[in-house]
């Protein structure tokens, strides 16, 4: 009889690369899969080699809302049959948690960031207070956890006595069959175009300085694609300031359309500020998408972003947030045309060693018991 794997995530499904990558290597393990989360009213259509559920909830945010949602999870974990549970982020791994073990069925958690150091929470010390008590609850009796990067493992282990594994969120080889030209996408063919990309386009990520530069430059154009709290920000600036022909914005968009986009960019931008542990230890998976597509990032000197760029010569990095020093930077770098050319050929070298393909094993051995 096959296996049968449920997982867990608290978005709308449609644009999280690594839960769906999660969904397909758990298939080559011998699982049949099905992902759950949520629906909003703006959910794009799916269409997925495996199950899909997604559940329309009264709440949309705050406490209610991530009552409603482990509640609904709890009870669908209670009665479906199940073999493991997937738990993806600490908003998912109450009921997870709570089903796997009245269940005795297996769970491995995976945790995408180090959730309780958000700036959404920091921000807010009693709500922060409510994650840190589910999370010192639970995390001691896990057994298999699995984090984004050494940083946050180690951080993890030092609070937790845990062994956390790494499985960076490293895209799959996207070769298309046909990169669509500027013009069937709709953006200017004789400017520079400079990307901001992802769902978690927040506070304290930098985008509204990156907006702010645009004042002082000529010839270039911001794309801001994906949604996140800063995004309304953004768009009052842009406002304020008349930058409706240096500015442009689209929504989030699935994964399998973006990368189009993002290769018909010159300049990936990936400048969180250092206001926050989870911000200070992030390796988004938008600098693997940037490597992916062949352009060189632009960076903020976070640790773990630094070790890439460095690594591989595939970027540059602010000293400092201040729009003029942004807009300074991005003008000395497509200024320099012989090592912006040197930059965006590194790319090609570390997409063939940072590739899914590759880091897909540490996943695999997890989900078959094959590592320790």
């Amino acid at each position: 009889m096959q296996k049968i794997a449920i997982v867990c995530v608290s978005n709308d499904l449609a644009t999280d690369q690594r839960v769906h990558k999660t969904c397909l290597t758990l298939q080559k393990c011998g699982y049949h899969v099905t992902e759950i989360g949520r629906l909003l009213p703006e959910s794009q259509p799916l269409s997925r080699a495996y199950r899909t559920l997604r559940k329309k909830l009264y709440f949309r945010h705050g406490p209610l809302f991530y009552a409603e949602l482990n509640l609904r999870f709890f009870i669908y974990l209670m009665y479906a049959k199940v073999d493991l549970i997937f738990s993806n982020d600490l908003d998912t791994l109450l009921a997870a948690f709570l089903a796997s073990k009245l269940r005795k069925k297996r769970l491995i958690y995976d945790t995408h960031e180090y959730y309780t150091e958000t700036p959404e929470l920091v921000s807010r010390p009693r709500t922060q207070a409510i994650w840190k008590a589910i999370e010192n609850f639970i995390f001691p009796k896990l057994t298999d956890i699995i984090t984004v990067n050494g940083s946050i493992a180690k951080l993890y282990n030092e609070r937790f006595n845990k062994y956390l594994h790494v499985s960076r969120n490293i895209p799959l080889t996207y070769n298309p069959e046909k990169i669509k030209s500027r013009e069937e996408l709709g953006l200017p063919v004789d400017k520079r175009i400079i990307i901001i990309q992802g769902t978690g386009i927040n506070v304290d990520r930098g985008a509204e300085e990156a907006c702010l530069a645009m004042q002082y430059l000529d010839n270039r154009i911001l794309l801001i694609i994906g949604s996140g709290d800063a995004i309304p920000t953004l768009h009052k600036i842009v406002e304020e300031q008349n930058l409706e022909q240096k500015v442009f914005f689209k929504n989030k968009l699935p994964f399998a359309d973006l990368p189009q986009y993002t290769m018909n960019s010159d300049l990936g931008m990936a400048i969180d500020k250092d206001t926050n542990l989870n911000y200070h230890f992030a390796l988004p998976n938008k600098l693997f998408d940037f490597i992916h597509s062949g352009i060189p990032v632009l960076s903020s000197e976070l640790p773990e972003l630094k070790k890439i760029i460095n690594q591989y010569d595939i970027g540059y990095y602010i000293n400092n947030h201040n729009p003029k020093h942004i807009a300074e930077i991005i003008t000395n770098i497509f200024y320099n045309v012989e090592r912006y050319n040197t930059v965006k050929q590194h790319t090609k070298n570390a997409k063939k060693e940072l590739c899914w393909e590759t880091e897909e094993n540490v996943l695999l051995g997890i989900i078959n018991g094959q590592t320790t």
